[in-house]
């Protein structure tokens, strides 16, 4: 029997590309681009999520994103022309022309745009891009199977994990294919120091006698924005405050629940590690499950305790 061919992903009809809505196909770079010969710039990536109830589109934490942009700019040197507010008005207006019915994602992307070899940030020109795509979920939801990567994640004194670099994900893309080539779902990042970092492009949480823990920032990860929701959720539901220390690889070994989580992830419960089943079983714990209730509901605007966290787009 002949395979199933695996249909192409969804392409955006209009993308905003050089300070003006375009058609997608008119939005193109030269091969002598700076930021795909060196990796030279940075991005986001912004959930929206289509209320049927509500015939709505909520964009999940907009301003957040837009502002760690600006962050990510400020360590490579790149020079933006629009505001945080200017950037959330052109996200909205894009998905309003893209007329988006469904769960989406939106990527703003800054690169330097110059057509010319040389290393260097200095000296060189930032252009902005953003398009919009339909997107459902990034890797499974209902439990995963990881393992620690032989790679070590990227120090903040050689490639800042705490900018979002878009040559840095190297380092993710080399641990993700090697935990898919030895039959698991997602890699675990030690950094280097031997402690635990965060998952390939996600943050990580560990339930331990009762308290969850995460990676605290100075263990080279990035300073999620879905992390500091997972931090808000566990303390309103929870009544206290997430702990932030280093976890020692064994430490997850023996822990009760572990989830990693993202923006595109956005809550993925870990169900082994190096085959060994969390908690013993390898089942989906009450901590894990209650946290993933709370923001399912939260970004589909179901629970008003979280309606700062979402930007209406066609009634805005």
């Amino acid at each position: 029997m002949a395979a199933t061919p695996v249909q192409p992903p969804p392409l955006p009809e209009v993308v905003f590309f050089r300070d003006q809505f375009v058609p997608y196909s008119e939005a193109k770079v030269s091969v002598l681009c700076h930021g795909l010969n060196y990796g030279t710039g940075c991005f986001e990536g912004i959930r929206g999520y289509w209320s049927t109830a509500k015939e709505e589109m909520f964009i999940l934490k907009m301003a957040a994103h837009f502002e760690r942009i600006h962050q990510s700019a400020r360590i490579l040197h790149m020079s933006i022309k629009y505001s945080v507010k200017e950037m959330c008005e052109l996200a909205l207006e894009l998905v309003r022309r893209n007329k988006f019915r469904e769960d989406i994602y939106i990527r703003p992307l800054l690169f330097m745009g110059d057509e010319r070899i040389g290393v260097r940030l200095h000296g060189l020109t930032t252009e902005f891009t953003m398009f919009a795509v339909p997107m459902g979920d990034y890797i499974a939801t209902k439990g995963i199977r990881c393992s620690l990567s032989s790679w070590r994640r990227i120090d903040d004194n050689a490639v800042p994990a705490r900018a979002k670099i878009t040559g840095a994900y190297i380092n993710s893309a080399l641990a993700k294919t090697e935990a898919h080539n030895k039959g698991f779902d997602e890699a675990i990042f030690l950094n280097a120091d031997g402690h635990v970092s965060e998952g390939s492009a996600m943050n990580l949480f560990m339930v331990r006698e009762g308290r969850l823990v995460t990676p605290a920032v100075n263990h080279n990860i990035l300073e999620g924005v879905t992390r500091k929701a997972e931090m808000n959720i566990a303390q309103l539901e929870f009544g206290e405050p997430v702990e932030e220390r280093s976890i020692d690889r064994t430490e997850m070994y023996i822990c009760d629940e572990l989830f990693l989580c993202g923006t595109g992830a956005q809550i993925a419960p870990v169900i082994d590690v190096d085959n060994r089943p969390v908690g013993g079983t390898g089942v989906i714990g009450p901590m894990t499950r209650k946290i993933m209730d709370v923001y399912n509901r939260a970004v589909h605007g179901e629970d008003a305790r979280f309606s700062d966290w979402l930007t209406p787009v066609y009634r805005a």
